[in-house]
Order: structure tokens, then C-alpha cells, then sequence
């Protein structure tokens, strides 16, 4: 088992890093305070690549596997959690449930403008009133001809008014029939189709997160992805290799935090001598980095048993469980280290504090894994 980065992976770092550093650092502090989605930086991460990571070479992606994936999530996310949020969403979601899913033609007519940057994706499970409870979604679809008429809303979606094309999941069945549910993927002008209310979030202020509004709105049935009463079972697959991409975002968080405490430490005196030579300060970093490199393990065990067409679910769930509660706690110990300078906007570690809470809820809540993570042990 070799843990060494390639030389490949290495470049993809490297290069990810200076894009980050170029194009997000300069604005992360305008782009969090007015609650800006920067749709042009997208377009900008497409033509390197990022907006299809794991679409093969023929659709126009980079053709990379979930190590790559994940390095590519936490470069980003060191700099700015809600970019790495975005991209994660964008890739995970919308492209990978049309990657896996969809027919050929389908495949030939998203993936190519989604993985150049052209589109952003968003994807559509969550509603008001069901959250972790999927199964009871009350967003329906109608057959009328070769028509599907959708009714209902969506919430918190990543994207829901700025993306070009949504793949959503609505009933088409019985209530809490696991196979009476469908995908659809809904392009943006279709008649019916409209965001609305954008949330003002805590944290992640630079991803956009939107309702959007079905009325009436007739889908031909050449949109639905896999086949009738598959939707549900789809969306729980897609959460596996989600699950991975929030908690390499939960990673780079984490490491973003640890990287400004830890210089921090160095610079700052008390008691006539840096705070780094205190053993209070230097046992946080301690635990700082032990905790984020357990996390990182796990994010490569859940992505080798993808890479190896092994079920994900337990591991996926392991790794997006820890990471996110790591996340939260460096960021909470890193502001410690910063003392009242950590709670003023001049400096990072506030954003990454607010930033982090999002990775235990999004895709899934820690209660969420430890239920996956339970019943597999349960069950076995």
C-alpha cells in the first residue's frame, strides 16, 4: 500500500493550489460578506479541468479517479470552504448522477457543457419538510402523454437559481415506496421551472443556496435519467461518492485552520516569547494535525473502495462522519489559538468557524452516518 502522492497528483496539487491563491484568496473576504456566487470563477475552473473531474476524456472531462478528486476539493476548500462546496456539488451531484446514470445520448448532450464550465449543475432531493426524511417528499411528477408534469419545491440547493441544469428527484409512485421515486434533469428556461427564496446563511456564503419552484412544470420524458421508480435508489449511490467530496472539503478546511493557527502561533508573543512555545498552544496543534491525518486515511480507504467497484456506504459514511466533526473542532481550536483576533473578520480563522458547521449537516447529518454506519455493523 503505497501512500505517497504520484507525480500526476502532485502537478493537479500543485496547479490547484496557484489557482486558488490567484483567482479565490484576493476576493474571499467580498465575496463572503455581500453573499456573491462568482459564476465566472466556474467558468475559469472548467477550462482546467475542475469541473469534470470524473468524467472520462470522451465528454470533455479531465478523466480522473477519487484520489484526484479529493485532492483537488481540499486544495480549494484550505482557501475558501464555499467554493470548495460549490465545485464539490457541481461535480458529485448533478455531473456524476448524469455520468453514472444516464443514457449514452444523454451523456453526449450534459456532460460536454458541464465539464467545460459552459453550465453549472445543482441537484434537487432535499425538501421544507423533508430533510433526512427523503422518502416522504411531497414534490410529485404527472404523466400526461410523453409528458412528466412536476409540482412542488425544492430547498437548499447549491445553485438553484445561477445553474443551467438540475437533476432532480420527485415521486412518481406511492408515498414511501423506495421505488416511487424518479430523476429527472431539468434544463434552466423549461416552462414551470424557477428559483426561488436564496437563503443568507451563516457560513458558505459564497455558494449559492437557493429554493426552486416547480409549477407545473411539463418535462418530456426523453429527461428522465435510468428508468421509472429508479430515482431514490440513484440518489442514495450519489450520496456514497458525495459523502467523500464533503468530507475532503471538511479536510481542507480543517488544514486551512490549522495552517493559520499554526502561523499565527509563531508570530504572536506573550509573556516574552511566541505562544507556539507553550505546551497549551503547541498539544492543540498537536491534536490538530493527528486529527486531520486520520481524517485524510479514511477519505482514501472510502475512495479506493469506489476506485475498486466495492460498496461505499460504510466507508463513505466513516470518512464524511469523521472529517466534518474534525473540521469543527480545528476550527474551533485554531480561533482559541487566535484568542480575540480570531473573532474579528481581519483575520481567517472566523470564516473557517463558520465556514465548517455546514460539513455535519450537508449530504447527510453526523447523526445521519452514524445511522449508516450502525446498521452496517448491525446488519452484518
Amino acid at each position: 500500500m503505497n501512500f505517497d502522492y504520484s507525480e500526476q497528483q502532485l502537478m493537479i496539487q500543485q496547479m490547484v493550489e496557484d489557482f486558488a491563491s490567484k483567482e479565490i484568496r484576493p476576493n474571499i473576504n467580498k465575496w463572503d460578506e455581500h453573499q456573491i456566487f462568482p459564476v465566472e470563477l466556474f467558468k475559469k475552473a472548467g477550462n482546467l479541468g475542475l469541473m469534470g473531474v470524473l468524467v472520462p476524456e470522451k465528454y470533455g472531462g479531465a478523466g480522473l479517479g477519487y484520489n484526484e478528486y479529493i485532492l483537488i476539493i481540499e486544495e480549494i476548500s484550505k482557501v475558501c470552504g464555499a467554493i470548495g462546496l460549490s465545485l464539490a456539488a457541481h461535480n458529485s451531484l448533478c455531473v456524476n448522477h448524469i455520468l453514472k446514470f444516464s443514457s449514452e445520448s444523454q451523456k453526449q448532450k450534459w456532460l460536454p457543457k458541464l465539464s467545460s464550465g459552459e453550465w453549472i449543475g445543482s441537484w434537487g432531493l432535499t425538501e421544507p419538510n423533508t430533510g433526512s426524511d427523503a422518502m416522504r417528499m411531497k414534490c410529485v411528477a404527472e404523466k400526461d402523454g410523453d409528458y412528466w408534469v412536476i409540482n412542488g419545491s425544492k430547498n437548499f440547493i447549491t445553485h438553484g437559481i445561477s445553474s443551467d441544469i438540475i437533476v432532480v428527484i420527485v415521486r412518481t409512485g406511492d408515498l414511501l415506496d423506495s421505488h416511487g421515486m424518479t430523476a429527472f434533469a431539468i434544463e434552466r428556461g423549461t416552462e414551470g421551472f424557477n428559483a426561488g427564496k436564496k437563503e443568507d446563511k451563516l457560513g458558505m456564503r459564497a455558494s449559492e443556496t437557493a429554493e426552486v419552484i416547480f409549477d407545473n412544470c411539463r418535462v418530456h420524458e426523453e429527461n428522465i435519467i435510468g428508468k421509472i421508480g429508479e430515482g431514490f435508489i440513484q440518489s442514495m449511490k450519489i450520496l456514497d461518492g458525495g459523502r467523500i467530496s464533503i468530507g475532503a472539503m471538511a479536510l481542507g478546511m480543517a488544514e486551512g485552520a490549522m495552517n493559520a493557527a499554526i502561523n499565527y502561533s509563531k508570530e504572536r508573543e506573550q509573556f516574552g516569547k511566541k505562544i507556539s512555545k507553550f505546551q497549551g498552544i503547541s498539544f492543540k496543534l498537536a491534536d490538530m494535525a493527528t486529527e486531520i491525518e486520520a481524517s485524510r486515511l479514511l477519505l482514501f480507504k472510502a475512495a479506493s473502495q469506489i476506485l475498486n467497484n466495492k460498496k461505499s456506504s460504510y466507508f463513505s459514511a466513516i470518512a464524511k462522519y469523521k472529517a466534518s466533526e474534525v473540521a469543527v473542532s480545528v476550527s474551533n481550536d485554531a480561533l482559541q489559538v487566535f484568542g480575540g483576533y480570531g473573532y474579528v473578520k481581519d483575520y481567517p480563522v472566523e470564516k473557517f468557524y463558520r465556514d465548517s458547521k455546514l460539513s455535519t449537516i450537508g449530504e447527510g447529518t453526523s447523526e445521519i452516518q452514524k445511522l449508516v454506519i450502525s446498521r452496517t455493523l448491525l446488519n452484518k
